[in-house]
């Protein structure tokens, strides 16, 4: 999962791009990188790391222009390293900048094609450089010394029918503006807004619209699935339908976890979901076990939270935080390898002992993936005197990989796989696990927006929207991450001067 954004305004963008990555630092926490457009000159600056450290002060001043896109990254196709930051550049035609959010499912295909049918040159593994490479090819073919709207339109229209899988873009084409689009699902968000100032009107694009909200830009709406955004040198925002047969299936993980909580995606607010969630789930303990002896209950910080206040309010029970978060670690679910992730746990958060000393806590988290931290969650909870802990999930038992941006591809990696919900309560050493209903998560996101035409719940189901991900693509895909994981072993014994039989997956 990443993070895009794209700024075209009246004065120079650079300030205003670095305070909308810090909004969106959740979304990836890999890399970070802005280029910015002035007097027809590409300005770039990314690396490794969080915002505030691959950005200075030295480096803002070298970010002049009007216009420009940033992206944080979180690493999902592609290994690692400084070459896969983004944006990506290239210079032919015009000099094009681009950022994407997602995964493309067909990557391998498109890459051979660029390099026997486009003669282009794809430089590293990412989906990303050759959605660029595309795109790009596209708008050559139009053939334009001063590229219209109309061009850009249809070198995005004819991008839809040869790129599948997932992507919200945004990127610029120098001296001649800004763009952004959706894929023909919609499956990543991407909103769009828009202010006034004493120069003209000033546009912005992004993937959560808390970016929009602390720069003072009005959300307009969101990008629509296949749509096209293109604003012109003179401030003039231009929209057209790009994919011959849209629909509306965004990613329910997003509403589950992935997004800040006061944000808005597809006219869907992220807390009002995640409140009837938790509201759904009380109804199922409800339902399923009347003769609860449910104490408190108890989230796990921080993207629960308000799934177990609704929980809580609707059982008539008492909500409490048990667990205090060191906002100093990042998310343990981004952290590559299973050691670094259980250290973290424990570095994480901390038990309040007097919340759980002789009482049967209910323990509330919005998913359970792996199951390695809900381990390590529950023990650290008897540790500090629970007499029963008992884990319910804001979410279904995640079965099946994501291949539209989200870093759990193989099947072996995910606790559900092939187990019953008892085998995985016994798994991660809890009394009792409940988990979230899918009809009622959808009822639960649908609610805010009976238009869209589905949810992307593949995770949960094991059914791709794209249609184009059988068995043999999931075989694959899980021996390339074999593989990535294994060279990631090697390296991580080579620096701490282990062997890799010592080193935990």
């Amino acid at each position: 999962m990443c993070g895009v954004v794209g700024i075209f305004g009246t004065s120079d963008v650079n300030l205003r791009l670095y305070d909308a990555l810090t909004m969106l630092q959740h979304r990836g926490q890999d890399a970070a990188g802005i280029m910015t457009c002035h007097r027809g000159r590409i300005h770039q600056r990314k690396d490794e790391g969080l915002v505030r450290d691959v950005f200075q002060a030295r480096h803002m001043e070298r970010l002049p222009g009007r216009m420009g896109i940033g992206h944080v990254r979180y690493p999902t196709a592609g290994s690692h390293g400084p070459a896969l930051a983004q944006p990506f550049y290239v210079n032919s035609p015009y000099g094009i900048c681009l950022a994407h959010n997602g995964n493309l499912t067909n990557a391998a295909e498109l890459t051979e094609h660029l390099f026997l049918s486009d003669l282009r040159h794809v430089n590293t593994d990412s989906d990303s450089e050759i959605l660029l490479n595309v795109f790009a090819h596209e708008l050559q073919l139009q053939g334009r010394v001063r590229p219209t709207p109309d061009d850009v339109f249809a070198a995005i229209r004819r991008l839809h029918r040869r790129c599948r899988g997932a992507y919200a873009v945004v990127g610029m084409i120098a001296n001649y503006g800004l763009f952004a689009f959706r894929d023909p699902f919609g499956i990543r968000p991407l909103v769009y807004g828009s202010r006034s100032t004493p120069a003209g009107r000033e546009w912005m694009v992004a993937s959560e619209s808390v970016a929009l909200d602390v720069l003072g830009f009005e959300l307009e709406g969101d990008v629509a699935p296949g749509e096209a955004l293109y604003v012109d040198p003179e401030g003039r925002l231009h929209r057209m339908q790009c994919a011959d047969d849209p629909k509306l299936y965004p990613c329910i993980f997003e509403f589950v976890y992935f997004a800040r909580p006061d944000s808005i995606i597809d006219d869907i607010a992220v807390y009002k979901c995640r409140l009837r969630m938790g509201e759904k789930l009380a109804e199922k303990i409800r339902r399923t076990w009347p003769d609860h002896d449910i104490d408190v209950v108890i989230p796990v910080p921080d993207t629960s939270r308000t799934c177990a206040q609704a929980m809580a309010e609707r059982l008539g029970l008492k909500y409490r935080e048990g667990f205090i978060k060191n906002r100093y670690i990042g998310r343990t679910f981004i952290m590559p390898g299973q050691k670094l992730r259980r250290k973290s746990v424990r570095q994480k958060l901390n038990p309040i002992p007097l919340e759980f000393r002789g009482k049967n806590v209910l323990l509330v988290d919005d998913s359970i993936v792996r199951g390695t931290t809900s381990r390590e969650i529950i023990q650290m909870a008897r540790d500090a005197g629970a007499r029963r802990v008992y884990m319910a999930s804001a979410a279904p038992p995640v079965r099946f990989p994501n291949v539209y941006g989200i870093d759990m591809p193989a099947a072996r990696e995910l606790i559900a796989h092939g187990h019953s919900e008892e085998e995985v309560a016994a798994a991660i050493g809890a009394d009792r696990l409940i988990y979230q209903d899918l009809a009622d998560l959808i009822a639960a996101a649908r609610e805010g927006n009976p238009r869209v035409d589905g949810f992307e719940c593949s995770v949960f189901t094991g059914e791709y929207v794209t249609g184009d991900v059988d068995e043999q693509y999931l075989s694959r895909l899980a021996a390339q991450r074999g593989e990535e994981a294994s060279a990631g072993r090697a390296l991580l014994c080579e620096v701490v001067g282990l062997h890799n039989a010592e080193v935990e997956e």
